[in-house]
C-alpha cells in the first residue's frame, strides 16, 4: 500500500506531476529545451515577483548543493553561519569543508536566531557572508529572515546574505524583495511537491558579481558558470529533463493558485496542527517562531511514534519521528506541498483514534 507522506520531505507527489515525467526525451542543447527552460524560469520569476536584478536558476541536485555553492563561490575570507538545528549545522560544516573560515552562531535547538544576535557578531566587521536557515525542519523553528535581512541591508551592505529555504520556499513567504537576501534556495521535494532531484535558487546581481571575485569555485559549484549559461536559457551540465517537465507543470499550478493563497493554505494547516499539538502535547519551537510547513511536537506523553506509524501505514499514511538527538523527544508532521486543511484534519483524526486522545 502506498503511504501518503506527511513527513518533512519528500512530500506527497500527485499523479498529475508524476505523469509529466513521461514526456519523450529531448536534447538539453536543442531549441525545444531552451523553450522549456525559459518557460520555467519565467514562471519562477513571476511567482516570486523577481525584479530584474534577481535571477532564477534550477540545478539538478538536492538543495544541499547550494551549501557548497555558497562555500565555493561566495565566501571570500570568513562566513558567519547561524546554527539552531541539524540542517543549519550541516550548512555551517559544509562552508568549513570548502576550506572557508566559518564562525558558528549557535543557539539552543528549539530557539530562533534573532536579528540582534547577528548584529552583535557582524559589528566586528570580520565577515563577508551570512547564512541563515529559514525553516529548520529538525526542530520546526522558523527563523525571522526578513527582520534579519533588514538589519543586514541597512548596516552591513557588503555582506552577502544567503538563506536556506529548502523546506519553506513555495509554501511560506520567501520573496527576495521582502527578505532583503542575496541568495535563497530550495529543494523541489518539499513545498514544490515534486520528486527529489532539483533545487531552485534566486540570486541577485550583487552575489553573482561577488562570485567573480572568488577563486577556486570548483566545477559543478561555479556560480559564475551557472549564470553564464542562464543567459542562453541553458544549464552548464546535463539536467534531469523529466523533473524539469514536472517543475514546469508545478509552476503553472502555483501561479494559478497564487502566491498569497499558497501561503494562506500552508498557514491554515500549520495553525490547525499547532492547536491540536498544544491541546495534547507541547510545541517544541519557542512561541512565535513555529514553522508553517512542518510542526515539531514535544512527545510529552511518551507515545510510541514507531507503533503509531505502523498503524498509520495500514491506513495509508506516514508522519515522522524526531530528528537526530530529538528522535525520542519529539515527532513531526509535515504539512506542505499539495496537502490542504482537509487532509491534515483526516490524519490528525486518525492519530486521535489510534492514540485514544
Amino acid at each position: 500500500m502506498h503511504k501518503k507522506l506527511l513527513i518533512p520531505g519528500p512530500t506527497e507527489v500527485s499523479q498529475e506531476i508524476l505523469n509529466e515525467q513521461t514526456h519523450p526525451m529531448i536534447s538539453h542543447r536543442d531549441k525545444e529545451f531552451v523553450e522549456l527552460y525559459t518557460g520555467i524560469t519565467t514562471k519562477i520569476g513571476r511567482y516570486f515577483e523577481l525584479p530584474s536584478e534577481v535571477k532564477p536558476t534550477v540545478t539538478t541536485s538536492s538543495g544541499t548543493l547550494w551549501f557548497d555553492i555558497v562555500g565555493r563561490s561566495i565566501v571570500q575570507k570568513k562566513a558567519l553561519a547561524c546554527v539552531n538545528g541539524a540542517f543549519s549545522q550541516r550548512c555551517a560544516e559544509t562552508l568549513r569543508a570548502c576550506g572557508k573560515q566559518t564562525d558558528f552562531l549557535e543557539v539552543e535547538w528549539g530557539k530562533a536566531v534573532k536579528p540582534e544576535m547577528i548584529a552583535e557578531k557582524l559589528d566586528s566587521n570580520e565577515y563577508d557572508t551570512l547564512t541563515v536557515c529559514h525553516n529548520e525542519s529538525s526542530t520546526g523553528v522558523r527563523n525571522p529572515i526578513a527582520e534579519i535581512g533588514k538589519i543586514v541591508k541597512e548596516n552591513y551592505p557588503n555582506i552577502i546574505y544567503a538563506v536556506d529555504a529548502v523546506s519553506s520556499m513555495a509554501g511560506d513567504k520567501t520573496l527576495p524583495t521582502e527578505i532583503g537576501c542575496d541568495i535563497i534556495f530550495a529543494s523541489t521535494q518539499k513545498c514544490f511537491a515534486l520528486p527529489p532531484g532539483l533545487a531552485v535558487a534566486l540570486v541577485n546581481d550583487k552575489a553573482i558579481e561577488r562570485a567573480k571575485e572568488v577563486p577556486n569555485r570548483g566545477t559543478y559549484t561555479d556560480m559564475v558558470e551557472i549564470f553564464e549559461f542562464e543567459k542562453k536559457h541553458q544549464t552548464p551540465f546535463t539536467p534531469c529533463i523529466p523533473l524539469l517537465y514536472a517543475l514546469n507543470k508545478r509552476m503553472d499550478l502555483l501561479l494559478d493558485e497564487t502566491y498569497s493563497r499558497v501561503y494562506q493554505r500552508h498557514l491554515h494547516m500549520a495553525q490547525y496542527t499547532q492547536q491540536w499539538a498544544k491541546k495534547h502535547f507541547e510545541m517544541f519551537p519557542e512561541a512565535g517562531y513555529e514553522s508553517i510547513t512542518v510542526s515539531c511536537i514535544k512527545n510529552t506523553q511518551s507515545k510510541n511514534v514507531k507503533e503509531l506509524n505502523q498503524k498509520l501505514g495500514e491506513k495509508g499514511y506516514m508522519i515522522s519521528n524526531g530528528y537526530d538527538k530529538l528522535a525520542d523527544k519529539t515527532f513531526r508532521i509535515g504539512h506542505m506541498g499539495e496537502w490542504n486543511l482537509q487532509g491534515i484534519k483526516e490524519i490528525i483524526s486518525l492519530i486521535d483514534s489510534i492514540w485514544g486522545l
